[in-house]
């Protein structure tokens, strides 16, 4: 093919390898979610002619610049990623980092107990890096398909327009992976005092692929160098009573005085594979992986040195997606994240329109122009880069136009084999565990906002979700449980009499291997064939 003509990419300026066929377990079996770039492609197809817009809810933003140090921890960044973006060193790749609360309206207050948004648009040589996440590094599910049904229960009531209490315990009764979550989010760490003293985390488990093909399951975290503060259910109170935006009019005020806020960027990684020897499954974004088994490691820092000229036209309309990589970074196979891929860009062509990432606060930077074949669609308000004949907005073509980017001399090929089915997740024994270690690592004081918020919340909650959440958390931690009791005048001991929930394993007990959901244990099937290792890749 002509060498001089441009390379095809994605709107979000990565270039396009393949454009030819799906991501599929195997020759001829199914598709995975994570086809990212066939997603983008096709949902803006479906939208050429369809014009859709909606808005957002409460959240401020700034822009910034990443530097990265060339290495992960004491080793050179390239033992472990190709990523460009995480090993130049010298090169301040501009950033917009947007913060927000989940649940609340636009004009909720800030004082709000729920997590914190925590996005992070990255505009690398490479296309746009988007890393999204919140503040308390895990979440309340693990698997996508329950999202809507978790969000349903904590917004507000349809008939009384109201957060209820019972609405948000009902549903968390029924999930005890969401005890850690919930644990986290009634202590003081559920109202962080503000943006710049709060911590960020991707929360989903990532891969890192190397220049041979080599992949390493990865965390990323945000670590500000401000330190952390929180607040108790009194501090916000207080300050509610006088300023709703306390967190938006602190970050801005910070950096008009040139205060500029920085989080140091780490990872935690781990080799890929299914790890038996732990007692979680690291791709369950429920739990987290503990520092002292897998430390975080600094890879860079992040520095916010400019506010928006305009809230509507940068942080308002600015959009993020999980599915946005680079090269050298990958997709796990956390269900989580398999979701999120699709909903979260899917809600932005709904929110912003099928050409929000022709805005300037989501077009990639001038060294990696879009350069696509897409067209029209509601609010276009330029075609996208193709070459020079504009008669050509189709690949391949004898005549020219866009053409594919070399592959890269050795790739990632994940080993899959498998049934097709609808699983449970085998690994719950953890579900009890990490939030009761949670609790018993908390200072006193974070103890007792946490005990009086579960429990008074539970107080406006019917007997039968008392008693339920009561049993939860008992057996999270003897103490966590008692206290709560006492706090929302629950009997202990009939809390204690109830029986495991219907279909799941007992509090601390793993299920006997794989189990579809129907309860049905996996029989038997195809020769499994051990994955490669990693001097087997190496090797090819």
């Amino acid at each position: 093919m002509n060498e001089q003509r441009p390379t095809l990419t994605t709107r979000q300026g990565h270039p396009v390898r393949d454009n030819q066929s799906l991501r599929s377990v195997g020759e001829r079996g199914p598709a995975t979610l994570e086809n990212y770039q066939f997603i983008e492609k096709i949902t803006h197809f479906d939208r050429e002619r369809i014009p859709e817009r909606v808005v957002h809810a409460r959240g401020t933003g700034a822009h910034g610049y990443f530097e990265a140090y060339g290495k992960i921890g004491d080793e050179p960044a390239s033992k472990y990623t190709r990523a460009r973006v995480l090993n130049e060193v010298g090169v301040q790749t501009p950033v917009f980092v947007r913060f927000s609360t989940v649940i609340g309206a636009k004009e909720s207050p800030e004082t709000a107990r729920d997590p914190r948004g925590f996005a992070v648009k990255l505009k690398t040589l490479d296309g746009n890096w988007d890393l999204v996440g919140n503040n308390l590094k895990v979440f309340f599910i693990r698997d996508a398909i329950k999202f809507p049904d978790m969000i349903h229960a904590f917004k507000p009531d349809p008939v009384t327009n109201q957060q209820e209490p019972w609405r948000f315990y009902d549903f968390i009764c029924s999930h005890p992976e969401a005890l850690h979550m919930v644990t986290w989010v009634k202590s003081p760490w559920g109202i962080p005092a503000n943006y710049r003293e709060m911590e960020g985390s991707g929360v989903n488990t990532y891969k890192l692929v190397n220049d041979q093909g080599i992949a390493h399951l990865v965390k990323f975290h945000w670590q500000p160098k401000q330190g952390v503060r929180n607040l108790t259910s009194q501090q916000a109170a207080e300050i509610q009573g006088q300023d709703t935006s306390h967190a938006t009019r602190d970050l801005y005020e910070a950096i008009e005085r040139g205060d500029f806020p920085e989080w140091e960027f780490c990872v935690q990684i781990m080799a890929d594979g299914e790890h038996p020897e732990l007692d979680f499954d690291p791709l369950d974004d429920t739990k987290r992986w503990p520092e002292d088994q897998f430390p975080l490691l600094p890879v860079g820092r992040m520095v916010l040195n400019k506010n928006p000229d305009n809230v509507f036209a940068e942080t308002e309309q600015s959009a993020f997606g999980t599915g946005v990589l680079v090269d050298g970074i990958d997709f796990s196979d956390d269900k989580m994240l398999q979701g999120r891929t699709l909903s979260y860009s899917d809600t932005q062509r709904y929110r912003v329109g099928p050409n929000y990432l022709q805005l300037p606060i989501n077009a990639p930077q001038e060294g990696a122009r879009a350069r696509t074949n897409q067209r029209d669609g509601q609010m276009t308000f330029y075609v996208d880069d193709g070459g020079e004949d504009k008669h050509l907005n189709y690949e391949p073509s004898l005549m020219g136009g866009l053409q594919e980017a070399p592959q890269p001399q050795k790739d990632y090929h994940q080993y899959v084999q498998g049934h097709l089915g609808r699983y449970q997740t085998t690994s719950t024994a953890a579900d009890y565990k990490q939030a009761g270690d949670r609790y018993r690592t908390f200072e006193d004081w974070e103890r007792d906002d946490l005990v009086n918020n579960v429990g008074g919340d539970l107080k406006k909650c019917p007997e039968v979700i008392q008693l339920r959440m009561v049993w939860h958390l008992w057996h999270c931690d003897e103490d966590y449980g008692r206290r709560v009791a006492e706090v929302a005048g629950i009997d202990l001991e009939k809390a204690k009499a109830l029986q495991p929930l219907p279909g799941k394993p007992a509090p601390h007990a793993n299920r006997q291997g794989s189990t579809y959901t129907s309860g049905q244990a996996e029989q038997g099937g195809a020769e499994q064939k051990e994955p490669a290792t990693t001097e087997e890749v190496a090797a090819k």
